[in-house]
């Protein structure tokens, strides 16, 4: 005998869970291009310091509003939609919470609010003209999400910790290379001037 009621019951929890997951990854990318930009936008605010008057008051007022601009209307309500959605994920799924990968997800999405909130603290600092860091920093700074980003996908798809563990620390050791190349080159850039 089939029992129609919880065969509706599952098809309704499916749609929602397919929903949730396409408005997660919608969040998530979203998230994650707001932090890019705001992060580049600290490089360029930095930067301006060097400018000569009026030009860098100019800027100064621009790059703030840019940036608040970016995390209040980008970056912020997609981390809420990217933690919504991905909790509700979890709520009609309560069997994922049993997985390792979901809890290490967890561990680096909330770490990534954590960066997030951080962005605001620099935000504020840049706007009363209160950063000492130059732009060098913030472009280490802005590698920070790139390796989150990285280890989340990798964990969403590979779901097998030793998978994820090697594809991940060969993706850091191709980054520390590259970032080992940058710098040479701009070195190599310097000394031709």
């Amino acid at each position: 005998r089939i029992n129609l009621s919880l065969i509706f019951v599952q098809i309704f929890n499916m749609s929602f869970y397919l929903i949730f997951k396409a408005l997660h990854i919608i969040g998530f990318v979203s998230w994650f291009a707001g932090l890019f930009y705001l992060v580049r936008m600290f490089v360029y605010h930095a930067e301006s310091r060097s400018q000569t008057e009026p030009i860098k008051s100019s800027w100064y007022a621009q790059y703030s509003l840019m940036q608040k601009r970016v995390y209040s209307i980008i970056a912020t309500p997609a981390m809420y939609i990217t933690w919504i959605c991905g909790l509700g994920m979890l709520f009609l799924n309560l069997d994922l919470l049993s997985q390792t990968w979901i809890k290490i997800k967890l561990v680096l999405v909330l770490a990534l609010t954590v960066y997030h909130f951080y962005c605001k603290k620099i935000m504020k600092e840049q706007a009363v003209l209160k950063s000492e860091k130059g732009g060098e920093d913030f472009r280490v700074l802005n590698e920070v999400p790139t390796l989150f980003l990285v280890a989340i996908v990798l964990l969403a798809v590979c779901k097998d910790l030793l998978n994820f563990i090697y594809l991940f620390l060969g993706i850091l050791a191709f980054g520390v290379l590259l970032m080992t190349f940058i710098k040479l080159y701009k070195k190599q850039r310097q000394k031709l001037k």
